[in-house]
């Protein structure tokens, strides 16, 4: 079985560490995990890795956020991978800090990166790792938010976090969405 895992994120080093970049700090640390290393290839970062026999084409994007889809969709293609065995692992202003959820389907909810891969990808049917970066910002400062970093009391809780994110994406590769939700939904 073959697993195409992709972290949301902006490249540049402007974008790093940033809340709307999570996706690519989880995936980050699964590759690092498992061994592995990024090379740039087409439209994205990609690791290859293997993990209690299943192969995990890891990737991230270098479309931006925005077109996402566009590295997704052809990843897909060329890998022949099934949306059902697809994750992406994104940022979620509606969940607190720290919150993680994973989902087997459903909306964009107005995030750009997942709008993308709904239009390009051919629908909503595809598995999701919800980071919460929470909603605390003023109106009309979302974008700001977004791509601002962590302050440095949600420094200290990332790495536990972004561990239970790895954690979750090996979870879904070895008994799936739907049993990784029972497990790790609370």
């Amino acid at each position: 079985m073959k697993y195409l895992i992709v972290g949301l994120g902006n490249i540049g080093a402007e974008y790093a560490n940033t809340r709307h970049n999570i996706g690519f700090n989880i995936v980050d640390e699964l590759v690092k995990d498992l061994g592995g290393d990024f090379d740039l290839l087409k439209l994205a970062y990609y690791a290859e890795v293997g993990y209690r026999g299943k192969k995990l084409h890891v990737i991230k994007p270098t479309t931006y956020m925005n077109l996402s889809g566009k590295a997704v969709n052809y990843w897909m293609k060329e890998l022949k991978v099934l949306p059902e065995n697809v994750l992406v692992v994104v940022d979620d202003l509606a969940l607190p800090l720290g919150k993680l959820r994973m989902k087997l389907q459903g909306s964009s909810a107005g995030h750009n990166g997942l709008k993308s891969i709904e239009e390009l990808c051919g629908g909503q049917n595809y598995a999701r790792l919800r980071f919460g970066i929470s909603d605390n910002f003023r109106k009309g400062m979302q974008a700001d938010y977004v791509l601002g970093h962590f302050d440095k009391d949600e420094q200290k809780e990332l790495p536990t976090l972004i561990n239970r994110g790895v954690s979750m994406i090996k979870s879904f590769a070895t008994i799936g969405a739907a049993q990784t939700m029972t497990l790790f939904n609370k």
